[in-house]
């Protein structure tokens, strides 16, 4: 697909056909799409934890926390919709630095694109139980967990729209039950000079 279409069509997703296995060439590429990404002054200080098994998936899956702005039973996958696979973003705690967060965001946004322009579904998040995280998969204290993406082929749409308010631009779902993400127009948040 093209760029701008890629970019406008990643969403976030979060209701997967849990019973479709993400292929390894895809997987491959979307830990590719990582190292290209760009990382202050080149440090690379990012490693990743790549949960494939599906026994070990389903118990991460209570360790997370799905859409904050919807009803728990709304926003959290049902059985049969839970991701395929679970890829943490960790780092060294001792030698953390103040562009972690944005050395992180642009490698998760390279994965996700590349997962994206397989068809692959993604949902980053940040809302994990990191104490429980650390126990089952046996990561030691001074790995840092910075967040985690659920990946997965979406059984639902999501959308830009146009809001109806900027005072609201809280996503909801449509009477399909696909998400809807209220987006600023370009005139809305660019001021040129």
């Amino acid at each position: 697909m093209d760029l701008m279409t890629l970019l406008e069509t990643r969403r976030t997703y979060r209701r997967f056909d849990q019973y479709k296995e993400i292929p390894s060439e895809i997987i491959d590429e979307m830990l590719t799409a990582q190292r290209f990404a760009s990382s202050a002054c080149n440090q690379q200080k990012l490693r990743y934890l790549v949960v494939k098994s599906p026994e070990l998936v389903e118990k991460i899956f209570p360790l997370t926390k799905w859409a904050a702005l919807l009803p728990t039973e709304i926003g959290t996958p049902k059985d049969g919709e839970h991701p395929t696979l679970f890829i943490l973003v960790l780092y060294d705690r001792r030698k953390k630095t103040k562009w972690i967060d944005t050395d992180a965001g642009l490698a998760i946004s390279n994965m996700t694109l590349a997962a994206w322009n397989r068809g692959v579904g993604s949902c980053i998040m940040d809302n994990i139980d990191r104490k429980g995280l650390r126990k089952l998969l046996n990561i030691d204290e001074m790995t840092e967990i910075h967040s985690a993406v659920a990946f997965g082929y979406p059984l639902h749409q999501s959308n830009v729209v146009l809001p109806k308010s900027t005072d609201n631009l809280n996503y909801y779902l449509d009477c399909s039950n696909n998400y809807c993400v209220p987006k600023l127009s370009v005139e809305d948040v660019i001021q040129i000079l």
